[in-house]
C-alpha cells in the first residue's frame, strides 16, 4: 500500500482528504505544522506529499525546499493562495503539481494517482538491472553508451546536448535556472554565456519533441529556467 504524507493545518480539510484517499488505498499520515511534517517526511519514506503553503512554524515553501534536496519524492501543493507567482515560487523550488481550494476530493485522488504512476514509471526505468538506462514516455538514455532514442528511432546527439538532457533527466519535475545549467553542464570556468543553455536546449528539443513548439518534456519556465517533465 503505498504511503502519503499530508501536512496542513485545516484538521477538517486534512481529515477530508485522508478520508478519500483511504478509501482509494492509501494508507495516509496527516501532520499539522510545518516543522513536524518536515521532520517526518525527512526522516520517514513517503510515496508523496500533499503540502499547504499557509502552515505554523514554517511554511510550505521552506518545507518543499528542505525535502527536495534530499528527496525525489513527489509534491503536490494545496493551498488557498491563487497568485501565479506563489505558483511559480512553488514550482522553482520543485513542487510537482498545484491544487488551488476549493477542490474535488475527486481530482485530489486523480492527481496523486498520476503523479505516483509518473514517478513509478522513473523509478522502474532504474532498475538495478538497467541502472544506466532510463525511459521516459517513450524517450531512452543509455548513459554507459550515450545513446538516445525516441519511440525506437535514435537520435543524435552532440556531447554538450547529451550532457544537458541526462542532468534535466536525472532531476525531474525540478525547475532549473538556466544559471545552474550552465554551471554544471559547461563549467563557470568555461568560455562562453549563459546563453548557450537557450541554444542548446532548442537543439535537443527539435532532435527529441515531436513539437518543439509544444514540448512534452522539456517546458520552459519563463523567467526562472526549464524543467524536465515525466
Amino acid at each position: 500500500m503505498q504511503r502519503l504524507l499530508i501536512i496542513e493545518d485545516d484538521e477538517a480539510i486534512a481529515k477530508l482528504e485522508k478520508d478519500y484517499l483511504e478509501v482509494n488505498q492509501f494508507d495516509v499520515v496527516i501532520e499539522n505544522n510545518g516543522k513536524t511534517g518536515l521532520k517526518r517526511a525527512l526522516e520517514e519514506e513517503f510515496d508523496l506529499l500533499i503540502l499547504d503553503i499557509m502552515l505554523p512554524d514554517l511554511d510550505g515553501f521552506e518545507v518543499c525546499k528542505e525535502v527536495r534536496d534530499v528527496k525525489n519524492t513527489p509534491i503536490l501543493f494545496v493551498t488557498a493562495k491563487k497568485d501565479d507567482i506563489d505558483k511559480i515560487r512553488g514550482f522553482g523550488l520543485g513542487a510537482d503539481d498545484y491544487i488551488t481550494k476549493p477542490f474535488s476530493p475527486g481530482e485530489l485522488v486523480a492527481r496523486v494517482k498520476a503523479h505516483l504512476s509518473r514517478f513509478e514509471r522513473l523509478i522502474g526505468s532504474n532498475a538495478p538491472d538497467r541502472k544506466n538506462v532510463i525511459e521516459i514516455r517513450g524517450l531512452k538514455l543509455d548513459e554507459d553508451s550515450r545513446i538516445v532514442t525516441v519511440n525506437g528511432e535514435d537520435v543524435q546527439l552532440s556531447s554538450r546536448e547529451f550532457d544537458l538532457l541526462m542532468y534535466m533527466v536525472k532531476n525531474p519535475n525540478k525547475v532549473i535556472s538556466k544559471e545552474e545549467l550552465f554551471e554544471n553542464i559547461w563549467g563557470m570556468d568555461s568560455y562562453g554565456e549563459i546563453s548557450t543553455v537557450t541554444v542548446h536546449i532548442k537543439k535537443v528539443r527539435e532532435k527529441i519533441e515531436l513539437e518543439p513548439s509544444k514540448p512534452q518534456y522539456i517546458e520552459t519556465i519563463w523567467g526562472i529556467g526549464y524543467r524536465f517533465r515525466i
